[in-house]
């Protein structure tokens, strides 16, 4: 859709792509190699990884090594009352630690599960070396014996899916403008790691439930266990297996194997689409046409008309048409079945942030234009 480019200006088209790259991220052979670690004995592992972290880090690691009993006093020994979620990674729960004095969350990642020791390290390893306001901050982990364990900032909103699908009777859905100031910092958190950090990262698992809010609901990225560093020099792609969810995966990433940035754009649009429509990826409970979400959505993305049935009923058509039309544009660019014809974040980025500084007087909403039309 060429709509997409009315939502920047000139002045955007000429910003620089690539930013200020990361002083402390500046080895690539080195964190390359660590996508490659092996592992050695179970009695080794504490130490291993330890040094590992110690390692790859080169002395830039502040996040703090916690002892298990230290984790058990504060979960209160992992009490079922204190458990915020659970995952095929494992359990997390909310807890209070002393050093430093915060209230955090606390994973804990399930031994037998698909969330390995090689996930562990990469994800202790991006959080100690990437900071940016939209992404999850890491206060600390635990490696003792086979524990794994990932203690983070506490997110008192929970995750965006927890807001956004299958929402009970009783909770308040997410108004027009919360829902774009959530993609909009989710897009900058996405930018930073394919635009700032140096070499790029790419995520690999954007996700609604992998997108948390703060008590503002700021958002931010979590869960880096399937983080791969991005192809550097005359590279396009980097060869990986498939890993994510299903549903969010780029085609020709799930086809391939071959992954870039642009993967992580598309299943950005799909996100986005969830945000708009308040429909989960994949909804067995659903028509068989409308089970899944980007099917049922390409055919309507061709006609501004279909645009008003896309929106979440949920929004009681309360949003600036302009608006929803702008957003669904953006939302088709990103799931281009074609990769190299998806937009950069930066370009999604200022699009989201168009659309939402422009809400001038001509701006209705849908249901006061319905309204209007009804008085006329």
């Amino acid at each position: 859709m060429n709509c997409f480019s009315c939502c920047m200006s000139e002045e955007r088209l000429t910003r620089r792509s690539l930013k200020k790259s990361i002083k402390k991220y500046h080895d690539t052979k080195t964190l390359a190699s660590f996508a490659n670690i092996s592992f050695k004995s179970d009695s080794s592992r504490k130490r291993y990884i330890t040094q590992e972290i110690t390692k790859m880090g080169k002395g830039n690691i502040t996040a703090k090594v916690f002892n298990y009993p230290e984790l058990c006093t504060a979960t209160e020994n992992f009490n079922p009352e204190n458990q915020l979620g659970e995952g095929g990674f494992g359990k997390v729960y909310k807890g209070h630690v002393e050093n430093p004095d915060q209230v955090v969350a606390v994973k804990q990642l399930d031994r037998n599960g698909y969330q390995g020791n090689r996930e562990f390290l990469v994800e202790v390893l991006m959080l100690s070396l990437l900071h940016h306001p939209n992404l999850v901050n890491l206060v600390g982990y635990c490696a003792d014996a086979d524990q794994r364990i990932l203690v983070y900032e506490y997110m008192a909103n929970g995750s965006l899916e927890d807001h956004l699908l299958d929402l009970p009777p009783d909770k308040k859905p997410l108004d027009w403008n919360t829902r774009m100031k959530i993609a909009v910092g989710a897009a900058k958190g996405l930018e930073y790691l394919h635009e700032t950090a140096d070499p790029p990262v790419i995520y690999r698992d954007f996700k609604a439930s992998n997108i948390l809010l703060d008590q503002d609901f700021n958002p931010k990225l979590s869960d880096f266990g399937l983080a791969k560093l991005g192809p550097t020099g005359d590279k396009s792609h980097v060869s990986t297996r498939v890993m994510g969810t299903y549903g969010y995966c780029a085609p020709e990433y799930a086809l391939t194997g071959q992954l870039t940035t642009k993967s992580d754009v598309y299943s950005f649009g799909v996100v986005f689409l969830e945000i708009i429509t308040g429909r989960r990826v994949i909804d067995n409970s659903r028509p068989t046409e409308e089970q899944n979400l980007v099917t049922w959505a390409t055919p309507l993305f061709k006609d501004r008309r279909n645009f008003t049935l896309m929106a979440d009923p949920l929004l009681e058509e309360d949003y600036p048409v302009k608006g929803l039309h702008q957003a669904l544009a953006v939302a088709a660019m990103c799931l281009q079945e074609e990769a190299a014809v998806r937009p950069l974040m930066s370009d999604v980025v200022t699009a989201l942030e168009y659309l939402t500084a422009n809400k001038g007087p001509e701006e209705v909403t849908a249901n006061k234009g319905a309204e209007e039309g009804g008085n006329s």
